[in-house]
């Protein structure tokens, strides 16, 4: 009988002390073991036949330090529950945020990947605002039509009309260099640290060349 008792037992259990290979005892139990995980206690029986509990002696460093432990928990629970719904708030504003402009230094990179996406919304929004604007003018009394437009900008200085034309032309030839350069690294091509950098300044050059350019014209 004893044979097939411990048979059945998982050989973990019997890993407390020396096995023993002949006992005929009843089976006895040993004192629960408590396991502390992230804010709570599991008990675990360990069911064990006599001939291992004649070995077997709990670390009274572990039993010691239980109520320590269970203390510990408690406290730490009820600190991280904030008292106040405001508080709460409080915290979240605290926190740091990542990725944060503030800590990273610019590079031409970042930096064109940022006024990519700007010159976009500009030319989308301002296309859409100008839209809506010249379907309404006719309600409001506005004078968006070609010939009025002509003769606005026929009243401006020379100085004027040249910087007014560069500015409206930048987003376009950025933009669309930019937009030529992210269509060759979907080739796989010029993927480099060295080459994104040269290949980012060309556009630059490039961009603000062909802005004036038209400014001139």
């Amino acid at each position: 009988m004893a044979s097939r008792t411990l048979a059945r037992q998982p050989l973990r259990q019997c890993a407390i002390g020396q096995p023993c290979i002949s006992s005929r005892g009843p089976i006895n139990a040993i004192p629960p073991l408590v396991i502390g995980t992230k804010g709570c206690i599991q008990t675990r029986f360990m069911i064990l036949p006599n001939f291992c509990l004649d070995n077997y002696k709990p670390k009274s460093t572990r039993v010691r330090l239980l109520p320590q432990l269970t203390s510990q928990m408690g406290r730490a629970s009820s600190s991280s529950k904030p008292s106040n719904p405001n508080d709460l708030v409080k915290q979240r504003l605290n926190r740091p945020v990542s990725p944060n402009l503030s800590i990273y230094r610019p590079q031409i990179t970042s930096v064109l990947s940022i006024l990519h996406r700007n010159t976009g919304l500009v030319l989308s929004g301002g296309l859409y605002i100008f839209l809506a604007a010249y379907a309404a003018a006719p309600l409001v009394g506005w004078h968006l039509d070609s010939a009025s437009l002509a003769v606005s900008f026929g009243a401006l200085p020379a100085a004027a009309k040249v910087l007014l034309k560069t500015v409206i032309a930048f987003p376009f030839t950025f933009h669309g260099f930019n937009g030529v350069r992210h269509l060759v690294w979907d080739t796989a091509r010029t993927l480099s640290n060295k080459q994104v950098i040269k290949t980012g300044w060309l556009v630059v050059g490039l961009s603000v060349s062909s802005a004036v350019l038209l400014g001139f014209l």
